[in-house]
């Protein structure tokens, strides 16, 4: 071969491989391939982090057959006969009371019961003085109605000195029917006090004393007040004036006597009985007022007391 051929072989070979190089692409330049999903390992099972498969719940075994005969009781037992219950009684029996001294049991029917018509009575009450003595200082008396009782107005005929006026059981007449405002009587108004009756049916016999240590505040036609040293006011009506043993602004001891009880009333005779009544400052429902308490209770707990303290 020519040397001129030689060149231009050369020149060939040289110009060929310069379009390689530019023309083909190289590896690097490549995006590198995907990676295969199924190739990736699947990690090791972790014993104490991994659910285990759980075991297969046993399940009960079919029940049997039940027999054909169940055992039955041998003789039912008859049914209890459908008894009532008994009606609850309104006024249960009370222990017997003390004697007075003509050796008569004492006996009192409850609060609030009235005599039938003559108003409604408050049965809710308590006993307002506890440390208070009877008002009376003999043994015997009798607590009721005046005006719906033998020898009132309104009462059922006979005169006052009625041996039924003169009997237990006491009965309580705060709130009877009367015309004066009474905060603690469900009407609003009524009997302010309690009505008793001496021992005998016999005018200025009877004496009626201090219930409490105190202070006699007032004295009226027919009305004498005393005011105790814890503050409450008990008032006696109908005793006879003339013979009164304390004036205004004596002070007494509890059971010292004051007078005797009577039938006056400012000029008009009524029964032989001393009306008396217990004040104090009291919840009327609302607001605190200063009125008129039913005294039943603690009539018949001081007399009970003033019973077995003489024997009774």
């Amino acid at each position: 071969m020519s040397r001129a051929a030689e060149l231009t072989l050369a020149a060939a070979v040289a110009t060929a491989g310069i379009a390689a190089m530019i023309w083909w692409p190289q590896e690097a330049s490549l995006p590198p391939p995907a990676p295969d999903p199924m190739a990736e390992e699947t990690p090791m099972a972790d014993p104490d982090t991994d659910p285990q498969p759980e075991e297969p719940v046993p399940t009960d075994p079919e029940p049997a057959d039940p027999p054909d005969e169940l055992p039955q009781p041998e003789d039912p037992p008859a049914p209890a006969e459908d008894i009532p219950p008994a009606e609850p009684d309104p006024y249960p029996e009370l222990p017997p009371g003390p004697e007075d001294e003509a050796g008569i049991e004492f006996s009192w029917m409850p609060a609030g019961d009235l005599v039938a018509d003559s108003g409604t009575g408050q049965t809710l009450q308590i006993n307002y003085s506890p440390a208070m003595r009877f008002p009376m200082e003999a043994g015997r008396a009798y607590a009721n109605s005046q005006v719906y009782g033998h020898g009132g107005y309104l009462g059922p005929g006979g005169g006052q000195c009625n041996a039924d006026n003169y009997a237990y059981a006491w009965r309580d007449n705060f709130c009877e029917t009367r015309g004066y405002g009474t905060p603690m009587c469900p009407s609003g108004t009524g009997h302010q006090g309690q009505d008793i009756r001496p021992a005998t049916c016999q005018d200025a016999t009877h004496w009626a004393v201090a219930v409490a240590d105190g202070t006699i505040t007032s004295i009226g036609s027919y009305s004498v007040r005393l005011m105790s040293d814890d503050g409450v006011r008990y008032t006696y009506l109908h005793l006879e004036k003339d013979t009164l043993l304390v004036e205004a602004g004596d002070r007494v001891s509890q059971g010292e006597r004051i007078g005797y009880v009577s039938n006056e009333f400012g000029g008009t005779a009524t029964t032989i009985h001393l009306h008396f009544e217990i004040k104090m400052a009291v919840d009327t429902g609302g607001e605190i007022q200063n009125t008129n308490v039913p005294p039943y209770l603690a009539l018949v707990d001081s007399y009970e007391r003033l019973l077995t303290a003489n024997g009774g």
